[in-house]
């Protein structure tokens, strides 16, 4: 992945971003750590295209994301809650997003939902609505769905924020899976485990800037204060 990050600002009510200058290359699994509330949500949104900043540019792979609707179509995007459709079962919550936004038949349609969703082991539970699974197959079935339309980057904002420790072993290892599909990722998570087997590459931030930045080994040699102490809270 090449990663062009220029003057990048972001604000709400408040400034959450503050002028990031970032560029990397050569990595396929990017993670962004840091804790509540110091821009790696919004960071991730802003990558995916997801949101457009106050100012600046982003570049990935020679791409221009902001406001670019082809480059949105080649990502997926999990979030922190499954976010699927209530009132739709879990194979009805995929095909309904591959006939209205990719233009797929319907046999097409479903083909794809039980192929993608039989990869993250959920063939049993396809015709089933979100309330009536665990927490953890919802999460599943909402990265089968970011699969479903065959994204080349595949965003994850926490995707493991809200469930119990054993759901999330389940979550992480189906992403697991996905090593050596061909993707790449950019993910937010709290959890260390996860960003030392699968990110190759680890963001952390602090306060809207980029603080620290390397190899995952930097999880056990924090230079700055302020990692140290982050890594003392989450080990």
């Amino acid at each position: 992945m090449r990663l062009i990050i220029e003057h990048l600002k972001h604000e709400y009510d408040v400034q959450v971003l503050n002028n990031l200058n970032f560029s990397l290359d050569k990595y396929k699994s990017i993670a962004i750590i840091g804790v509540s509330g110091s821009g790696k949500s919004t960071l991730i949104r802003l990558l995916s295209g997801m949101e457009k900043p106050t100012s600046g540019n982003i570049t990935i792979n020679g791409v221009e994301v902001i406001g670019n609707e082809d480059y949105k179509k080649k990502v997926g995007f999990v979030f922190q809650n499954h976010n699927l459709f209530p009132h739709l079962t879990l194979k009805k919550n995929i095909t309904l997003v591959l006939e209205k936004t990719r233009g797929k038949t319907k046999e097409e349609a479903e083909s794809i939902a039980m192929s993608r969703l039989e990869q993250m082991h959920l063939a049993d539970q396809v015709n089933k609505i979100p309330k009536n699974v665990s927490g953890g197959q919802a999460q599943r079935a909402s990265i089968a769905r970011a699969l479903s339309v065959d994204p080349e980057i595949i965003f994850l904002d926490e995707p493991t924020a809200s469930l119990d420790p054993i759901l999330t072993n389940e979550v992480l290892t189906a992403v697991e899976e996905l090593r050596d599909s061909g993707k790449e990722f950019i993910f937010v998570t709290h959890v260390m485990s996860f960003v030392k087997d699968f990110a190759d590459y680890v963001i952390y931030m602090h306060e809207g800037q980029i603080h620290e930045h390397g190899l995952p080994e930097m999880l056990d040699k924090p230079k700055t204060e302020e990692f140290k102490k982050f890594m003392s809270q989450v080990r």
